[in-house]
């Protein structure tokens, strides 16, 4: 799930502060302790093939984050593509892919168990 800035509601619109607020943004229940993560990802970084061998050959780890610029593509378990674009926060459940169309910044907020497994595969098909 992706949320363009001027999709969320404002909340708060008076002179000289403006607060946005998206509910319902995902679940974090079950998860434990959260993980900060930033991301420098380069166009045509496509990270389908390094994830096979997890389950469904996908990440599993929730997400929820916010693209600071460049786009990439989501790719879910349903084979359903969502673009994403600098600006945007996002959500993405378990089982998805990411390929980057252009140069991309990204923090990402995940459940630090999980991420960090995923993590590793991902490092131990780049060769340690």
């Amino acid at each position: 799930m992706r949320m363009a800035k001027s999709d969320i509601p404002k909340k708060i619109n008076i002179p000289g502060a403006v607060a946005r607020q998206a509910t319902e943004f995902g679940d974090a229940t079950g998860y434990g302790k959260m993980a900060g993560e930033y991301f420098s990802l380069a166009a045509g970084t496509d990270i389908a093939p390094l994830l096979k061998g997890l389950e469904g050959d996908l990440c599993q780890s929730p997400h929820w984050g916010y693209l600071i610029e460049g786009a990439i593509t989501v790719t879910y378990q349903d084979g359903s593509k969502e673009p994403v674009s600098g600006g945007d926060l996002f959500y993405w459940p378990p089982g998805h892919s990411v390929a980057v169309t252009r140069d991309a910044e990204v923090i990402l907020f995940s459940p630090q168990r999980e991420h960090c497994a995923v993590v590793e595969h991902l490092r131990q098909q780049l060769g340690g």
